[in-house]
């Protein structure tokens, strides 16, 4: 017989080639052939093909950063945008596009995104503390999500006072950013996202196997031999990390961080988080992908944003979760 794990992988492989096609090929107004994979072929290579791979990482590293979430503060329900760190790097990038003349200098591509990035990731990293700390002193998961959430709403009280304030050019700048958009990331732009991403994950993988001991608490990692601690301290730097780098380039998505590691126990009945760590992968890579060909098909000429879509399958699959757990 054969290991019902191993086909299920083989299944989120075969579903993981069929999306990047339909984004490829299918995703967007104009349909593409085989016939069209010429080396100078302007729409596959400069739209397609970004838009494609920033799907793919963007799936990936939300995902990763939600599952390093939900095991850190053992909640299931915890992730970058329910917590508020999605929203405290937004909160930077605003501050970054709408506070005055930075706005300029975005025009010098390395400069520009590379402060964009650094901003994002200082926000999300910085309310991923916050929401830390307060863990400390909190012992209902409930009570917790909603501080995340009061933190989220300041953040956005903010976000509004400056976008009141601010130029109508740099305005309408930040806000087509803050719809999510995986348009927007060109080949130039993945030549910054992309070994950040990359690095990230690769980095995620020597704290993997420590996932395990983490979810089950303080006391038990640390007589395996695990530095708690440091162990955390670092997974948080990694996921503030992937967060703030994501929305820097898409802008803020929602609910893939925390619907995709849900996905992945329904579908993997495993305790094992190296396990889960792999198919988070697969399963935030497919839902974006998917989610982008939607926003390109569902109505003819416009491109529906990207939140959208992740919020109509990531919203219904939290209020499952939620009916179905009893304890609360």
């Amino acid at each position: 017989m054969k290991n019902p794990t191993s086909i299920k992988f083989l299944v989120l492989i075969f579903l993981f080639f069929v999306s990047c096609a339909l984004s490829l090929f299918i995703g967007g107004s104009e349909s593409l052939t085989l016939r069209d994979l010429t080396p100078d072929h302007f729409i596959f290579w400069q739209i397609r093909f970004p838009k494609t791979l920033t799907a793919i990482i963007a799936g990936s590293t939300l995902s990763a950063a939600g599952l390093i979430l939900q095991v850190i503060f053992r909640n299931p329900l915890a992730g970058p945008y329910v917590l508020g760190i999605s929203s405290g790097a937004s909160l930077m990038v605003a501050l970054s596009i709408l506070a005055g003349s930075s706005f300029h200098f975005f025009e010098m591509f390395f400069i520009g995104k590379s402060f964009m990035v650094f901003s994002a990731v200082t926000g999300s990293f910085f309310i991923t503390l916050l929401v830390l700390a307060i863990s400390k002193k909190v012992n209902s998961n409930v009570v917790l999500l909603l501080i995340g959430l009061m933190l989220s709403q300041i953040c956005s009280a903010v976000q509004t006072a400056l976008e009141y304030f601010s130029d109508p050019n740099n305005l309408k700048s930040f806000v087509i950013w803050g719809m999510g958009s995986l348009s927007h990331t060109n080949n130039n732009d993945l030549l910054i996202y992309l070994p950040i991403a990359l690095l990230c994950l690769t980095a995620l993988l020597f704290f993997v196997k420590p996932l395990n001991a983490l979810l089950l608490g303080q006391n038990y990692a640390q007589n395996l031999g695990v530095n708690f601690n440091r162990s955390r301290f670092y997974l948080i730097m990694i996921s503030s990390v992937l967060t703030g780098v994501t929305t820097a380039f898409c802008g803020p998505i929602a609910f893939v961080g925390i619907a995709v590691p849900i996905l992945s126990r329904m579908i993997f009945s495993s305790s094992k988080q190296q396990l889960h760590f792999f198919s988070c992968l697969l399963i935030g890579a497919i839902i974006l992908l998917l989610s982008d060909a939607l926003a390109h098909t569902l109505m003819r000429d416009i491109v529906l944003p990207i939140n959208m879509i992740t919020t109509f399958i990531g919203a219904p699959l939290v209020i499952y979760l939620m009916f179905k757990n009893k304890h609360w």
